[in-house]
């Protein structure tokens, strides 16, 4: 085993360091240690138009017996698009099982960024945005925060099954930026999932929010009847990014709520500092909306009924 991993780490540096050399300013070491990297791949490089960063883990087994731990970054790359790609990019791991890869990843994301030029797709315009000196998301791509106490109700048209159903509102919390990409949470009071899926239709109508990189989002629902919790999350393509939310709404015991966390990637990679800015805002939202309130309550209520006793 322990030849085995000497091995697979050999053909790792091999792989980095031709990786490193031919691409140059365009490859990135996030870092070494944990065998982090990054690749910016355009399709062309004298006028890009199309740009997906590549970022990659190697664990102890790549190559011999496991893929690459890999992430696609394109404000633009989505839905049925980004599962094309990703299938793609599987599909060459399974017909080359135990060989370096990275190479023919890249041949293949190319490729694909090719394709998509030549059609009659327009560049988004977030991605040129994004590579300008100075942008401040603020002005752009986010919504004001609202204070406690001054939201209304929302009517949600869902052809499918809303009939007009009225629902509580959507709060918009603080927004965090960090080297470019920036971070905000959403909140709603839900009670069913029906909510949940028609206030989700109502968040995505808006375009700033539909054009983020990644909607992760997680909701709690307790069902008193049952003392049991309907609960369930969404990465939208940040890898275990919802079942972190998730995780985090399970702690505080926030019930009833629903979390939505955008991330407009900004052109760094984070690495792992792009989770702490996921739970970050939406535990603050929580905060803010007094989530973590109740929860206390729930858990202190003997304990306050004593003091109301003492106080009578």
């Amino acid at each position: 085993m322990a030849e085995s991993e000497e091995e697979n780490l050999q053909k790792q540096i091999d792989e980095i360091e031709a990786l490193a050399s031919i691409y140059e300013d365009e490859w990135c070491v996030i870092d070494e240690a944990s065998r982090i990297f990054c690749i910016r791949i355009v399709d062309e490089l004298d006028h890009p138009k199309w740009t997906i960063c590549l970022q990659v883990i190697l664990p102890s087994e790549y190559p011999s017996a496991a893929p690459p731990v890999y992430q696609l970054n394109a404000p633009w790359l989505r839905g049925q698009e980004r599962l094309s790609l990703s299938n793609g990019l599987e599909e060459i791991y399974l017909e080359n099982s135990g060989d370096c890869i990275l190479f023919l990843w890249v041949g293949k994301i190319r490729d694909f960024l090719q394709l998509k030029s030549q059609s009659a797709d327009t560049a988004p315009e977030i991605l040129k945005t994004t590579e300008k000196a100075g942008i401040n998301y603020r002005d752009d791509c986010l919504f004001a925060p609202q204070p406690p106490g001054q939201q209304g109700t929302v009517n949600v048209a869902d052809p499918e099954s809303s009939g007009g159903e009225q629902l509580p509102p959507i709060i918009h919390g603080e927004p965090i930026t960090d080297r470019r990409s920036t971070f905000q949470a959403h909140l709603a009071p839900v009670v069913t999932p029906n909510q949940v899926k028609l206030l989700l239709h109502d968040l995505y109508q808006n375009k700033k929010i539909v054009n983020a990189t990644h909607n992760i989002y997680a909701y709690r629902i307790y069902c008193e009847d049952k003392q049991t919790f309907l609960q369930d999350c969404e990465d939208d393509g940040e890898t275990a990014a919802g079942g972190r939310l998730l995780h985090l709404l399970q702690i505080l015991d926030a019930r009833n709520v629903l979390v939505v966390v955008s991330r407009w990637y900004g052109g760094i990679l984070l690495g792992p500092d792009r989770f702490k800015h996921i739970n970050n805002c939406a535990r603050n939202v929580l905060v803010d909306e007094g989530y973590t309130e109740l929860a206390e309550e729930g858990q202190r209520s003997t304990v306050k009924r004593k003091k109301t006793k003492s106080k009578k």
